[in-house]
C-alpha cells in the first residue's frame, strides 16, 4: 500500500512507542502537523521557543528513560535547536530531532529558511542525517531511534525535505535494524574485570570515582550492592551524584572544582582509582599531571574513545556500566582497608560541607527544606550557584533524581527541562532550583507550564548577579564586577562595588510576572517563611509557582579549586 511521508512518519512513531512530542509548526514542517492533527495517540506539546522545546524534551528523555522526541520546521526552527542538541549530546541524553527542510531540488540554493542543519550540528550530535529518497524514510527514522538510544545516548537529528514527507511510498516500517558500520559493545570482558577486581582486592587506599553512565544505565541499585559487597568508599561526579543513597555511610561526596574537602582529599591519596562511567572532564580532575597520582586507574565506559582521553588509564574495559557492575557482584568480595575509612572520615568531620552564614535566607536551608518535604520527586537545576549548592546539600537515593546541565552547563536549561520531566511523570513532585539570571533565559516557557496545567515549583535563588561569574571575579579578578549585576542601569557606575542600598529595584518583578501568565508567585524575605511557601505551593495543582527566595549576593560556594590547579588546592573559605 502506497501512503505519503507524513503518514508513514506518524506510524513511525506510533511503532517506537512516542506519547509525546515537543513541536513547533512552521512552513516545512506544516504537513507533518497536519498529520499529527488526525490522531490521538501522541500528545503534541507546544513550548514557546524551540530552544525550550529541545530542553523539554530532553528533561522527558532523562526522567522517563525514553528517547524525547522534538518536531520543528526549517531555518531557525532548526538552529534554535542548536544549544539544547548539545547539552544532550554532552551528558548522553537520547534525543530524536526532527527538522523540516526546503525540497531537495532547491536544497544548496539559498532558498527561503534553508540552512544545513546537518552540517551545523555534526560535531555535536551522535548522528544526523538528510532523508533524501522517500523509500529511505522509515529505515532512518528506525535506524536514528536506534541509534540515539543504544552504547552511549545521544541526539539524533533527522532532516526531512518537503518533498520526501509528501511523495508516495511503501507503508512499510521496518521491525529491525541492521546497521553495517555501527555495532554497539555492552558486555564486558571478562578477562578485563578480573583484572580489575583483582587491583581492587589488593589495594590499600581503593576508591570508586562514578559518573553519569551509572544512573544512565539505571545501574543504581546494582552499585550499591557492589560497593556494599566491597566495602570501598565512593565519590562521584556531579552527573553521578545518586548512584548510591547520599546517605549511604560509604559515600563521601562530590569531587572536582566544587567537590567537598574530603573527596578531593581522596582522590589525591588513594592507591586505585575505580572509576565507571566518567569522561575525566576538567572540572573533575582539576590540573591533569596531579589528578590521583600516586593511583592505578580502572575506568569502565560504553565510549571506548572516552578511555585514555584525558586520563591516561591502566586498565581499560568497554561496556555498559550496569553489564559490568552485575558480572563483578559475582566474583566480588569485601576489601579489608579499616584504616582508610578511619581516615576519610576524619577528613569529612575536618572539613564538613556546610554554609557560614548563619543567620537568614541561606540556600543549604532552603534545600534542608526541600529534603524534609519532598522526598521522592524530581530535581532540576539550571546552570550557576544554585546548581552547585543543589549538588552539595541535596539527598539523593533510588527515589528521588538529580536533572542538570553537567557537560555543557546550559543556562536556561532547568525551567524548561522541569516542564519535561513533569510531563513525563505527572504522578511526581517536579522542582526547579534556578538563578534570577537563567530563569530569564526561557521565562516564556511560564506560558507552556500554564496552558498544560503542570503543577511546578519552582525556585528562584534571587541574589540580583549572575552568582558563579560574580564569585569568579570576587575571588580572582579584583572584584571587578564586570556585567554581572542585574539591577545595573544606565545611569549605575561602570566600577560598581557590589549591592547596596542605593540600587535600583529588581526587574523583572517575578511574583507579578508569574501572576500575568496565570501562575502564583511568592517572595520568601525571611527563614521562617521558608517552609510555609512550600506548604502553599503545594496547594497549586493546576499552575506552577515561583518562588522567590531572597539571597544575599556575598553567598560563594565553597570549597572551590581554581582552573587548572590541582584538586589538593582547595579555596575553604574566604
Amino acid at each position: 500500500m502506497k501512503v505519503t511521508g507524513t503518514n508513514l512518519f506518524v506510524k513511525a512513531l506510533k511503532e517506537e512507542g512516542v506519547t509525546t512530542l515537543f513541536g513547533y509548526p512552521g512552513g516545512y514542517a506544516i504537513d507533518l502537523f497536519d498529520e499529527l492533527y488526525k490522531q490521538n495517540d501522541i500528545e503534541l506539546i507546544l513550548p514557546r521557543h524551540e530552544q525550550g522545546l529541545i530542553h523539554a524534551a530532553d528533561g522527558y528523555a532523562r526522567s522517563t528513560g525514553k528517547v524525547g522526541v522534538c518536531l520543528v520546521t526549517s531555518g531557525p526552527g532548526a538552529t534554535n535547536l542548536v544549544t539544547g542538541i548539545a547539552t544532550a549530546n554532552y551528558d548522553s541524553v537520547p534525543l530524536v530531532c526532527f527538522t523540516g527542510q526546503v525540497p531537495t531540488h532547491l536544497i544548496g540554493n539559498d532558498a527561503f529558511q534553508e540552512v544545513d542543519i546537518i552540517g551545523i550540528t555534526r560535531s555535536i550530535c551522535k548522528y544526523g542525517v538528510t532523508v533524501r529518497h522517500r523509500e529511505d524514510l522509515g529505515r532512518i527514522i528506525k535506524e536514528a531511534f536506534y541509534i540515539a538510544s543504544t552504547g552511549k545516548p545521544g541526539p539524533v537529528i533527522v532532516d526531512l525535505p518537503k518533498d520526501v514527507i509528501l511523495d508516495l511510498g511503501s507503508d512499510t516500517y521496518p521491525k529491525e535494524v541492521n546497521i553495517r558500520s555501527y555495532k554497539p559493545s555492552f558486555k564486558a570482558h571478562i578477562g578485563q574485570l578480573r583484572k580489575a577486581l583483582d587491583m581492587l582486592h589488593e589495594a590499600k587506599k581503593p576508591l570508586f570515582l562514578i559518573g553519569g553512565g551509572v544512573t544512565i544505565s539505571r545501574a543504581t541499585t546494582a552499585f550499591t550492592k557492589l560497593a556494599e559487597i566491597t566495602n570501598v568508599p565512593v565519590v562521584t561526579t556531579i552527573m553521578g551524584k545518586g548512584s548510591i543513597d547520599t546517605k549511604h555511610p560509604l559515600f563521601i561526596g562530590n569531587i572536582g572544582m566544587h567537590g567537598c574537602y574530603a573527596g578531593n582529599k581522596a582522590i589525591s591519596e588513594c592507591d586505585l582509582l575505580f572509576s565507571i562511567g566518567t569522561r575525566f572532564n576538567d572540572r573533575i580532575t582539576g590540573k591533569l599531571g596531579e589528578f590521583a597520582p600516586n593511583a592505578k586507574i580502572v575506568h569502565i565506559d560504553i565510549d571506548s574513545a572516552s578511555i585514555s582521553k584525558n586520563i591516561v588509564v591502566d586498565v581499560p574495559i568497554v561496556a555498559d556500566a550496569k553489564n559490568a557492575i552485575e558480572s563483578m557482584i559475582q566474583e566480588a568480595h569485601s576489601c579489608k582497608i579499616t584504616s582508610w575509612l578511619e581516615q576519610i572520615q576524619l577528613w569529612k568531620n575536618e572539613y564538613p560541607i556546610g554554609m557560614t552564614q548563619t543567620d537568614g535566607i541561606t540556600p543549604e536551608k532552603i534545600i534542608d527544606k526541600i529534603n524534609d518535604l519532598f522526598p521522592s520527586s524530581i530535581v532540576v537545576t539550571d546552570v550557576g550557584q544554585h546548581q552547585m549548592w543543589t549538588t552539595q546539600f541535596l539527598d539523593l537515593n533510588e527515589q528521588k533524581q538529580l536533572l542538570t546541565s553537567g557537560g555543557l552547563g546550559t543556562m536556561g536549561f532547568g525551567f524548561p527541562a522541569a516542564i519535561g520531566a513533569q510531563l513525563g511523570n505527572p504522578d511526581r513532585k517536579v522542582i526547579c532550583i534556578s538563578g534570577d539570571g537563567g530563569m530569564q533565559m526561557n521565562i516564556q516557557e511560564m506560558a507552556t507550564a500554564v496552558a498544560n496545567e503542570l503543577p511546578l515549583i519552582l525556585c528562584i535563588f534571587n541574589n540580583s548577579c549572575l552568582g558563579m561569574v560574580r564569585q569568579w571575579q570576587k575571588l580572582f579578578f579584583g572584584k571587578r564586577y564586570s556585567s554581572t549585576c542585574l539591577r545595573s542601569r544606565k545611569n549605575c557606575s561602570k566600577h560598581c562595588g557590589g549591592a547596596n542600598n542605593g540600587c535600583p529595584a529588581y526587574s523583572p518583578d517575578f511574583i507579578k510576572l508569574a501572576e500575568s501568565y496565570g501562575a502564583f508567585g511568592i517572595r520568601v524575605e525571611k527563614e521562617e517563611d521558608i517552609e510555609l511557601a512550600f506548604n502553599n505551593a503545594m496547594k497549586n495543582e493546576k499552575a506552577p509557582t515561583i518562588i522567590e527566595f531572597m539571597i544575599d549576593s556575598e553567598e560563594l560556594v565553597l570549597p572551590m579549586v581554581q582552573g587548572g590547579k590541582p584538586l589538593s588546592e582547595m579555596i575553604l573559605e574566604c
